[in-house]
């Protein structure tokens, strides 16, 4: 189950110098905590700790929500480098990074969409010109094949 925020509470972690962007569901931290959170974490410091050193209340989230949290992290550090970082979200916790991990699998799912949408978009229009021919005639339209 997801932490949801209260306004008080969203009201004083925007006022947290190590939160960049906070929702009624999610905390991004800026760049210089993650960083800072990963080395200390490398030090054998434990997750919670760093977030309590920091400033923050750890009983407002779920059990494990800074160790994974963390986790989270390390992967996009070790696949994208530290640049990774700089991005507001980390891993979607629906599993989403695995149907795209690469750039071309996401090229061709984005794509595949847009065919089902175009697609959609053609069929409506038909239907849009076959009601249009049949109320501009007068006559209503044979929609059965001949089979004479």
């Amino acid at each position: 189950m997801r932490t949801i925020f209260t306004d008080k509470q969203i009201a004083e972690l925007k006022k947290h110098p190590c939160v960049w962007h906070v929702t009624q569901r999610s905390v991004h931290y800026t760049y210089e905590f993650k960083k800072r959170a990963l080395d200390l974490h490398i030090q054998g410091i434990k997750p919670d700790d760093i977030w309590r050193s920091a400033g923050f209340h750890v009983k407002v989230w779920k059990k494990d929500y800074c160790r994974y949290t963390l986790k989270d992290w390390k992967r996009m550090v070790k696949r994208g480098g530290l640049k990774s970082l700089t991005r507001p979200s980390g891993v979607q916790a629906d599993g989403g990074y695995k149907r795209a991990r690469s750039p071309e699998n996401d090229r061709v799912r984005r794509l595949e969409l847009q065919v089902q949408y175009l697609e959609a978009e053609n069929a409506f229009l038909a239907r849009l010109r076959a009601n249009r021919a049949e109320s501009n005639s007068g006559l209503s339209k044979n929609t059965r094949s001949s089979e004479n």
